[in-house]
């Protein structure tokens, strides 16, 4: 069996425990009525999606949702309904990858968006030890930063040219079932988890 090297992890229903009706009540409560058809879990809609593939920036997207909801949003209340996907960061599976990165090397590979990056997870408010999402990681790669969102498989190209590693030699964590299938067609070890679920040991597992 091939050695393990490189684990990638998706961060959204894997770092971050998922909540996707807060974060629908709240867009709604700004105005977008229809949140639930434009928010998805895994791949967003409409300039939902335009903003998680970079195809507009963080200005553009708030300017475009004043426009759809027909009112003066200030920034602060866009991300707040960003921000309610959040349920909980647990910082044990923060630490759990810092102890990894001891043995392997760390990637991020997610669908995001710069609202939620620069806005909250590239600051210290990221977690209760203080630290930003980029402490965890020895490279992120993210949707709005490559230009393209999971499933589509160039992310993943992307990836694997950048960084060098070999899909063989990796393990990819993703909660994502179409994100983990294109994973498995490239060649990579897989694991889905399920949203805020503890899967340190499951990972253990599939190193050993």
């Amino acid at each position: 069996m091939t050695k393990i090297k490189n684990i990638v992890f998706d961060l959204g229903g894997v770092f971050i425990d998922l909540d996707h009706d807060q974060a629908v009540r709240r867009f709604k409560e700004i105005g977008v009525e229809d949140a639930e058809q434009l928010l998805d879990p895994y791949e967003q809609k409409g300039i939902f999606l335009e903003v998680e593939n970079g195809t507009i920036s963080a200005d553009e997207f708030c300017q475009k949702l004043r426009e759809h909801t027909g009112k003066d949003l200030t920034y602060e209340d866009i991300k707040s309904g960003w921000l309610g996907f959040i349920a909980d960061t647990p910082q044990y599976k923060l630490d759990y990858v810092l102890k990894l990165r001891e043995r392997y090397n760390v990637y991020l590979l997610s669908n995001t968006n710069p609202i939620i990056q620069e806005g909250w997870a590239r600051t210290n408010e990221f977690t209760s030890a203080g630290r930003p999402i980029g402490a965890y990681f020895d490279k992120m790669y993210t949707s709005y930063e490559v230009g393209v969102t999971k499933p589509d498989r160039r992310i993943f190209d992307y990836m694997i040219k950048d960084s060098g590693l070999i899909p063989a030699e990796t393990l990819f964590v993703d909660d994502g079932k179409s994100n983990i299938e294109v994973g498995r067609t490239q060649g990579f070890i897989t694991y889905q988890p399920q949203n805020g679920e503890d899967w340190r040991e499951a990972i253990d597992a599939l190193l050993k």
